[in-house]
């Protein structure tokens, strides 16, 4: 039983509470890129599945903001689901809320508000419009499901925002996060096999004992909340059995092909009948919920693809894991699902890729550049060695390919220029 030490560091604001919990860590890339959009035009919003640290982010920015010299009178800052607020915020009040405040700052200066959790409010968007109309004045909002971004906003701001998708932590992060709190691991294999296990979920750093039933417990809660207030409540589920049967299927056998037929049939074959159309919406409550990602099957090298599959990855292995009950094994799956959402963390949109030598576990596209992602938990075997390169070798241009393995066995380059390289060494490069 390890327990977290009641410490101090210089990392971000970190500040040592009475139960040894600290408030913030650092979390670099999304600091700099707030930073960066601070007085732009557009409307931030950051996006995330819930827990993730969105909220975290937004008072780090308030504190930032303060440091920097913006009198406190010229920031709104409301977190809309904690205690003090109100039971059912709707627009009108929020609406007073900032206007008192607006009548009481510097108007001289930028005036700056910061909403969490704004899809609690009945119609929200309207507010954030008016705030978008009225001159020096930057918004900052965060929102647990993808309604945020699908709902009126889109059509009233037309467009003129930009959003901040904010994922549970990157291992570098999870790293960082552990030295903060006094975590320490025989290893950097050691920390990425319990990163592997438990996800990397900002909330776990703050049990005061990292037992498997403690962190079970939270990975349940967040699970339960997700699924009970982004999934059901929202979009109006009723049939939670069969919600709860489809998320344990697909979580746990993440990084498998799908077809939606496929699915049912499963279900069905299991003693729970069901249809298409049902499991249609039901993946599309988990991906607007923000806990699932979807990932689509592609054609390579005149390969067509008539009925085209998906893949889908949680959002973090934890969650995954917790439907598996944490049972030992999988855990080649468990690094795939790591690298598809480090690849989404980088700006990379993956797909799957299919041609006649086999499947390439990623086709990564950003703008105008292009990569190609094979994962294997380790090719020592020369089989597996082969079989894993040939789909890489059989594409013929010239876009970077990569073997990620556990191993170091084999890293480097091959004389077809495919780079492979060390998992962990490729999650904490730069």
């Amino acid at each position: 039983m390890q327990k977290i030490a009641k410490i101090s560091v210089a990392i971000g604001i970190s500040i040592a509470t009475e139960r040894g919990i600290m408030d913030y860590v650092s979390r670099p890339d999304y600091e700099q890129r707030l930073r960066k959009l601070r007085e732009t035009e557009d409307i931030k919003v950051l996006t995330g599945v819930r827990r993730c640290g969105k909220s975290s982010l937004l008072h780090w920015l308030k504190s930032d903001l303060l440091s920097n010299g913006v009198e406190e009178c010229n920031i709104f800052y409301c977190r809309l689901d904690a205690f003090g607020a109100p039971v059912n915020p709707n627009a009108e009040w929020l609406q007073s809320e900032i206007s008192q405040a607006i009548s009481n700052s510097n108007q001289s200066k930028c005036f700056y508000v910061l909403l969490d959790e704004i899809q609690d409010v009945q119609s929200w968007e309207r507010i954030v419009r008016q705030l978008h109309t009225r001159p020096n004045t930057d918004v900052y909002i965060t929102g647990s499901n993808a309604y945020v971004l699908s709902s009126d906003l889109a059509t009233l701001i037309g467009g003129r925002y930009v959003e901040v998708k904010v994922q549970p932590l990157s291992f570098a992060e999870y790293l960082s996060f552990a030295e903060a709190y006094g975590l320490s691991f025989d290893s950097k294999a050691a920390a990425f096999a319990e990163y592997l296990r438990y996800g990397g979920m900002p909330a776990l750093f703050h049990l005061k004992e990292r037992t498997v039933e403690e962190l079970s417990q939270l990975l349940r809660t967040i699970y339960e909340t997700v699924i009970l207030n982004d999934v059901a409540a929202r979009t109006k589920i009723n049939d939670l059995d069969l919600l709860s049967k489809l998320v344990r299927y697909v979580f746990s056998t993440s990084g498998s092909l799908f077809s939606t037929n496929k699915i049912t049939n499963t279900l069905t074959s299991n003693g729970r009948k069901t249809r298409p159309e049902t499991i249609d919406g039901y993946l599309r409550a988990l991906t607007d919920a923000l806990i699932l990602y979807e990932c689509e099957q592609m054609g390579l090298a005149g390969k067509e693809i008539l009925r085209p599959q998906r893949k889908f990855y949680p959002v973090d292995t934890g969650l995954r894991n917790l439907m598996r009950n944490f049972a030992p094994g999988d855990s080649g799956f468990q690094i795939e699902n790591v690298v598809h959402n480090e690849l989404t963390r980088r700006g990379w949109k993956p797909t799957v890729g299919t041609l006649r030598a086999g499947e390439v576990d990623f086709v990564a596209e950003k703008a105008q550049e292009r990569c190609y992602v094979q994962v294997s938990e380790s090719i020592a075997d020369p089989s597996t060695y082969e079989r894993e390169l040939a789909p890489l070798n059989a594409i013929d241009d010239a876009w970077p390919k990569y073997v990620l393995t556990a191993d170091y066995l084999n890293c480097g380059t091959t004389e077809n220029g495919i780079q492979i390289v060390n998992i962990i060494d490729w999650l904490l490069a730069k």
